[in-house]
């Protein structure tokens, strides 16, 4: 069985790893990349051509909306789901616009971040209910 292949997007490391370590609890996963600024995300995502990219908001360099609409003209079969702090209804939307396909709130994110995942790779729309 192939495995679906992530590319894990945030400037703080300490979360970074926490994100892997919680998508590697599903086996079909496979971490392929990480980046720390929205930059080298969009780079990344056009080397790599990953199936998801799991991408922060608040990036330095480039924001991480400004990301997602580069990265869909570079590697547009990549799921985009959206890992931040930010709970604007207007900047989840503008994310959602830019090309994500679901919305995760990092302090939802331990009960949140599988069910998203799985949604957004089945071609669903997921945005943390607390939203």
């Amino acid at each position: 069985m192939t495995k679906i292949r992530v590319l894990v997007v945030d400037d703080f490391g300490p979360w970074r790893r926490f994100v892997c370590s919680a998508l590697q609890k599903n086996p079909e996963l496979q971490i392929v990349g990480e980046a720390s600024d929205g930059l080298e995300a969009v780079q990344k995502a056009s080397e790599l051509l990953p199936d998801l990219i799991v991408l922060d908001l608040g990036l330095p360099k480039l924001n991480g909306i400004e990301a997602a609409r580069q990265i869909r003209k570079k590697s547009s079969e990549s799921k985009i789901l959206f890992v931040s702090q930010e709970s604007s209804a207007d900047v989840i939307q503008a994310a959602l616009n830019a090309g994500g396909s679901g919305y995760v709130l990092k302090t939802r994110a331990e009960m949140d971040l599988l069910s998203a995942v799985e949604a957004v790779l089945a071609g669903h729309q997921f945005v943390s209910r607390v939203l």
